[in-house]
């Protein structure tokens, strides 16, 4: 599966985070019923069961965030994308919520010791080198208060790569988002030559998103000063395992 010139796709954060094209394709996927479930896990395991200080690192567009300050806590967004910062700021808005919303790179953030609770959703860790991720860990870590918790969810490499599949093609009307994968195994990376079809007109999205398994996270967390490591399949707690599609984690920050 590797291939001689993957190492020369650049991650274009800005096309594959353009608001417009990017909610056009997955907003049918990001369904109320999702979020829901979703938001229940986050209360259950993050044991949310009284207003805390939350960071909702990579927020995009509030799904989550406006959900949690609606139940009572003190959110704090972060993303690097101001387009999806004003969709969020916008629904906060209409729902009467406050929620503190800061455009920046999560590899960038200075908090210390201000969050009860850290969460990044969807997939939104393992987009830069492998220095840089951890550096995203230490970042969430400093944040958060002694004792907190974070959770976040991300593919689980030992499935992935059991259906590894070179093209996925999403239909929408006429309009089309065309994935092109390539896996590298020497870095454990996936590398997309994304390519959307709009109204007739092309735009390429390359980006590429480093997967791990359960013991390659575990070991980078530990690095990153959590214990206490929790791993899950999908939103019902259930357990992971090598047939899982997702792996969801809590990590606990030393004291």
């Amino acid at each position: 599966m590797r291939h001689k010139k993957i190492n020369k796709i650049i991650f274009d954060f800005k096309a594959v985070f353009e608001p417009d094209d990017y909610l056009y394709f997955y907003q049918d996927g990001l369904t109320e019923e999702r979020t829901k479930r979703e938001v229940n896990f986050l209360v259950r395991e993050l044991g949310l069961t009284k207003p805390m200080k939350i960071l909702d690192l990579a927020c995009g567009h509030g799904r989550h965030a406006d959900r949690l300050t609606a139940l009572g806590h003190n959110v704090t967004g972060v993303d690097i994308t101001k387009g999806f910062l004003d969709i969020a700021k916008q629904d906060a808005k209409s729902k009467g919520l406050k929620v503190r919303y800061i455009n920046q790179d999560m590899r960038k953030i200075k908090f210390k010791n201000e969050f009860d609770r850290v969460i990044l959703m969807f997939t939104a860790f393992g987009y830069f080198e492998d220095k840089e991720n951890i550096k995203v860990l230490k970042n969430i870590a400093r944040a958060l208060k002694p004792g907190g918790l974070f959770g976040f969810d991300i593919p689980n490499r030992n499935f992935f790569l059991k259906g590894f599949l070179p093209y996925i093609v999403t239909e929408k009307g006429k309009d089309l988002l065309i994935d092109r994968h390539t896996f590298d195994k020497a870095t454990n990376r996936l590398y997309d030559k994304r390519i959307v079809i709009r109204n007739g007109i092309r735009k390429d999205k390359p980006f590429f998103v480093r997967l791990y398994n359960r013991k390659e996270m575990s070991i980078l967390l530990k690095r990153a000063g959590f214990k206490s490591l929790k791993f899950f399949s999908d939103w019902d707690s259930r357990p992971l395992t090598n047939e899982s599609k997702r792996m969801i984690v809590i990590a606990k920050k030393g004291m």
